[in-house]
């Protein structure tokens, strides 16, 4: 007989060795301190961001792929509202405010049902 719980538990070792293979990397290379100490200011009158941004915007637009664009749109702002004052009030000490974590659930919710509206609800 074939013992399922033995081939469950190794594939659970291996999948569990490759997240901890991405976690190591995250944590070597400090990728969250890098995300959290950016200078948007900064970043949007440096030139060597700002061309390329402008010139993927512009493209976006000739292609008339307003769809990607909205979602690139989605991920800054996701990106902005992670750095701002309400996010890093949603826990503290050791209690989550349950009163700043709903809302945020239900826009979470909103967004998730948009992107999947623009993927899979509309033809183009």
């Amino acid at each position: 007989m074939v013992d399922v719980g033995s081939i469950a538990g190794a594939i659970g070792d291996k999948i569990g060795a490759f997240f901890s293979s991405i976690g190591g990397l995250l944590q070597a290379t400090h990728l969250p301190e890098q995300i959290k100490s950016v200078d948007v200011a900064g970043l949007f009158s440096n030139p060597w961001f700002l061309i390329p941004f402008i010139a993927f915007v512009g493209y976006m637009i000739y292609k008339q792929n307003f769809r990607d664009l909205f979602v690139v749109c989605l991920f800054m702002g996701l990106w902005y509202i992670s750095g701002t004052h309400y996010m890093q009030t949603l826990v503290i000490g050791d209690q989550v405010q349950i009163n700043k974590v709903l809302p945020l659930l239900f826009g979470g919710a909103v967004v998730v049902g948009l992107v999947i509206y623009l993927y899979f609800g509309r033809s183009d």
